[in-house]
């Protein structure tokens, strides 16, 4: 499997498929880069370069003790990027991957990116507060890892359901939805996934995306379940200069799998690649 070392010796498994300009992907948590498959494949067959890594302490890459925050993850994103010397890359990345993107930005800059795609992503803030009072409680999150401690297996198939809103009347969610989600969220070291959570619920990306100097589309479910629209897509877009904001009625959080949603997410990206 290919992989790149980061600065701190940490192996970041990575896919590389087809040739042309380099879209690079960043998964959400507790997922690995294989939720990019579809995506992946619609890129690498319309001409374009698809990348997409496994985060430290996710899927394939090394399960490190240390180093579940979005400067490390960054920066692990930055050493990809500059070890396969990419250039004039889109960055396309979902809910959690969303602060690696924008933490990216905000560390690294623009030199080597000329677009930006935040799907359904946590910034600017997960976090509710006197500030943002949009967000989600501290305790939601204080439960969630209380959740994975206790038994983890049983509480990803729960999470799923909310996931791909597959509790929801009419859904078009399937089983292998829900299996694919279990299943990757199983490669996940526990120490990740437990680190993970307070670093989503409490970074606050703002400066990060005012510091966005690239065409860049937000994309986001008007029913998304974890992470709330009115918290963070609606927000984003506003924040980021000259950003195109698309909503979908009705879409859950892990839209870009779900069938129905995951074709017109498709199509979406297509055509802000090529625009």
């Amino acid at each position: 499997m290919p992989t790149v070392t980061t600065r701190d010796g940490v192996d970041i498994h990575y896919k590389d498929w087809g040739n042309g300009r380099p879209v690079v992907f960043s998964h959400g948590w507790p997922l690995n880069a294989d939720a990019w498959d579809d995506q992946m494949k619609h890129v690498a067959d319309n001409g374009f370069r698809g990348i997409a890594h496994d985060r430290r302490g996710h899927g394939r890459s090394e399960q490190p003790w240390g180093g579940y925050d979005f400067d490390t993850f960054a920066d692990d994103l930055n050493d990809l990027i500059d070890k396969l010397d990419l250039h004039d890359v889109t960055l396309v990345a979902h809910s959690m991957g969303g602060g690696e993107l924008a933490r990216y930005i905000g560390r690294h800059g623009t030199r080597r990116i000329s677009q930006a795609v935040l799907l359904s992503a946590i910034p600017p803030l997960m976090l509710k507060t006197d500030t943002n009072p949009e967000g989600v409680p501290a305790k939601v999150f204080e439960d969630i890892k209380s959740g994975i401690i206790a038994e983890r297996s049983q509480f990803w198939k729960d999470l799923s359901e909310s996931f791909f809103g597959a509790n929801r009347r009419g859904n078009r969610v399937t089983q292998g939805n829900l299996d694919a989600f279990w299943f990757m969220a199983m490669h996940e070291s526990i120490e990740a996934g437990v680190r993970c959570v307070d670093a989503y619920a409490r970074t606050d990306f703002t400066e990060d995306l005012r510091n966005f100097g690239v065409p860049t589309l937000v994309v986001h479910g008007d029913d998304d379940q974890i992470v709330p629209f009115e918290a963070t897509g609606k927000k984003a877009a506003q924040l980021i200069p000259n950003a195109t904001l698309k909503v979908y009625e009705g879409g859950a959080h892990g839209l870009a799998m779900v069938p129905g949603d995951k074709e017109k997410f498709n199509r979406d990206l297509l055509e802000f690649l090529s625009s």
